[in-house]
């Protein structure tokens, strides 16, 4: 039996997603959890793997066991019961034995916050940046992305992947109150990709980079050439979409 779980974090205290030797990982902490409750060994695999720090305000993943679960009610509240304060189980289904979080999963779509004012209650799930950014060349830039594939120049050098290529349906950024958002939405993304997006968008809204070098980067497919990655703690993995 193949069951999906939906998820959020906090990723402040977690080494990212995936499992990591002597690190705290959200994977082992909800593999431990389940594996406790149903008294067996369970593995979970993930519809994405977000970086250390990384949040998550919807994210998926699945795992087997030989017998159904007569109780997923009770299942759920075990969980949020044992887990650490910064995971909480959303939910917790039935799918067919053939379903995968990752592979069937249609599209995934990530915010990235940029906090302009200083604000205790937002440290930790914001990037706190002052500089004043032309959002419009920003935005510019945004569009640039949606006539390219192949986005090797905003991934991670050492990344095990068959391909560089992501559809990206949009990317864009809105200015609310004191927040700068940067909203993005791709069939897929790489690793360390819309960290590294960000960065080089703040240098086109520095006016460091005009929107035809940023074009040229994205073609030259090399990460040097790139922006910096942002902290950690401004990204949020917001939606992982399905054809349920």
């Amino acid at each position: 039996m193949r069951y999906l779980i939906e998820c959020s974090y906090k990723g402040t205290d977690f080494h990212g997603w995936q499992i990591q030797p002597d690190a705290i990982s959200v994977q082992e902490c909800i593999e431990k959890g389940l594996s406790t409750i149903l008294k067996r060994k369970v593995d979970i695999t993930g519809s994405s793997r977000t970086d250390t720090g990384v949040h998550a305000a919807q994210q998926y993943a699945h795992f087997d066991v030989d017998e159904a679960i007569t109780d997923i009610g009770r299942l759920v509240n075990g969980m949020n019961g044992i887990l650490p304060r910064g995971i909480a189980i959303k939910q917790i289904k039935l799918v067919a034995d053939d379903f995968h979080s990752r592979f069937d999963a249609t599209h995934r779509r990530y915010l990235y916050r940029i906090l302009q004012e200083k604000n205790p209650f937002w440290h930790e799930l914001a990037y706190f940046y002052k500089p004043k950014l032309d959002i419009a060349s920003m935005n510019a830039a945004g569009e640039i992305m949606q006539k390219y594939i192949d986005y090797q120049c905003f991934s991670k050098v050492k990344t095990d992947v068959q391909t560089f290529n992501c559809k990206i349906e949009f990317a864009y950024w809105e200015q609310q109150d004191s927040f700068l958002l940067f909203h993005i939405k791709a069939d897929r993304f790489l690793r360390g990709m819309v960290r590294a997006i960000v960065g080089t968008m703040l240098d086109v809204g520095l006016g460091k980079l005009s929107i035809e070098d940023f074009e040229q980067i994205i073609l030259s497919k090399d990460r040097n050439k790139a922006g910096r990655a942002v902290p950690p703690e401004g990204l949020t993995l917001m939606e992982v979409g399905y054809n349920f």
